[in-house]
């Protein structure tokens, strides 16, 4: 898979923004190219026993659906919150049942959504169930989505060079030789 991408150099701001959050989620379908499904559930870092390829994947998954249904739209939470009653605050990262080609598909289907919603509001509306006293913009959130997709792909880099030293845009061309 080779990701090429990126938004117009003189677009305007929605597709600029909503470009660059679309690019960095495509990259993490490009880090899990060609991966073992065994890899894709082995944890590498001690302290982090679920910071694994699988386990980011479904963190990002539920990312955009909470930012996007819970506190954009104000969707009412049914029990899909991973967390309540007592739960574990990670709890949308224990996948280890869950292959990752679902998890994948799964992750693009709720980008995809996101920017349904997205593209049914102003940048300037406001979410509304803020997590916190004030509410952002929604172009606070996308911009915020960028910096939350860019630091795991970071996570997804380390933990993909941790398994198989694959680096870099390496699986995308190798996958793109094949």
């Amino acid at each position: 898979m080779r990701v090429n991408n990126r938004p117009p150099l003189a677009g305007d701001e929605r597709s600029q923004i909503v470009g660059w959050l679309d690019h960095q989620r495509d990259l993490v379908r490009m880090k899990c190219e060609g991966l073992k499904e065994s890899d894709a559930h082995r944890a590498v870092l001690p302290s982090s026993p679920l910071m694994t390829m699988a386990g980011v994947v479904a963190h990002l998954r539920w990312v955009e659906y909470s930012w996007f249904h819970l506190n954009v739209l104000a969707v009412p939470d049914t029990g899909q919150t991973p967390w309540t009653e007592g739960g574990h605050v990670d709890a949308e990262m224990f996948v280890d049942d869950v292959p990752l080609q679902q998890l994948l598909d799964e992750y693009y289907e709720e980008c995809a959504r996101s920017n349904e919603i997205v593209a049914g509001l102003s940048l300037d509306d406001l979410e509304k169930r803020p997590p916190k006293e004030e509410a952002a913009s929604v172009r606070w959130i996308l911009l915020h989505m960028i910096e939350e997709t860019s630091r795991h792909l970071g996570h997804l880099d380390a933990i993909r060079e941790l398994l198989d030293g694959t680096t870099s845009y390496e699986a995308a061309e190798e996958t793109a030789s094949i």
